[in-house]
């Protein structure tokens, strides 16, 4: 301000807005870094907290029934690939479980339709397996810089993980819409669509007032 000669008598507003966009810029960069540490996280079976998080998933989803074991094909219930779901997370780490469970939490109802959608016979797709795909998705645009606009729309200050995984939400339920909207021939096609959805959301991030927020309410 000293160098500009902006007085703030003149402009009163210029120092707060200021501290607000450069708390927004550093912000952007230690929110990366602590998505990248979530990412790198390996899923540990001998760790207590991350069974208890992958058992919450579960019960999240699917309150009615009850996990037989730990080790079984139940989870491709829910969209897991194998008999154990440590496997499918080898990508994107703890960070996929987390989005996976921060969804779940916060929008019970709509990622019980999400789900339902995926388990359709003829448009269905493996809900948690296309879930950890989107964390993948968000977590390329956080990397390229793409998603700078929609956290500055709608971010006063640091954006935090918490304001992430709301993305990751948008991306979820956006997703589905898309795909039943879509209405593929077979998931054979999902990286085709993948790519349509993914397209479609970096022409979003190239408007000013970008805000790509879940408009339904969360439970939080």
């Amino acid at each position: 301000m000293e160098e500009k000669s902006i007085k703030p008598q003149k402009d009163p507003l210029f120092k707060e807005n200021l501290h607000t966009c450069l708390l927004q810029i550093t912000g952007y960069s230690s929110l990366f870094v602590s998505v990248e540490e979530l990412r790198k996280e390996v899923f540990d079976s001998e760790n207590h907290e991350h069974e208890v998080m992958l058992l919450k998933l579960w019960d999240l989803l699917m309150p009615n029934v009850k996990l037989e074991s730990r080790i079984t094909k139940q989870w491709g219930d829910i969209g897991f690939q194998g008999d154990d779901p440590k496997t499918d997370f080898r990508g994107m780490g703890m960070l996929g479980l987390i989005n996976l469970v921060f969804f779940s939490d916060n929008y019970t109802e709509e990622a019980r339709q999400v789900l339902s959608h995926a388990n359709h016979p003829k448009l269905g797709y493996s809900y948690a397996i296309v879930g950890i795909n989107l964390t993948e998705m968000a977590y390329s645009l956080m990397k390229s810089g793409a998603l700078k606009p929609h956290f500055y729309n709608t971010v006063q200050g640091a954006p935090e993980l918490k304001d992430f995984h709301q993305l990751y939400c948008y991306l979820a339920y956006e997703f589905d819409k898309f795909w039943v909207a879509e209405e593929p021939e077979s998931i054979m096609h999902f990286n085709q669509y993948r790519e349509k959805f993914h397209n479609i959301v970096k022409t979003h991030l190239q408007e000013p007032d970008v805000s790509l927020t879940l408009t339904v309410c969360s439970k939080n």
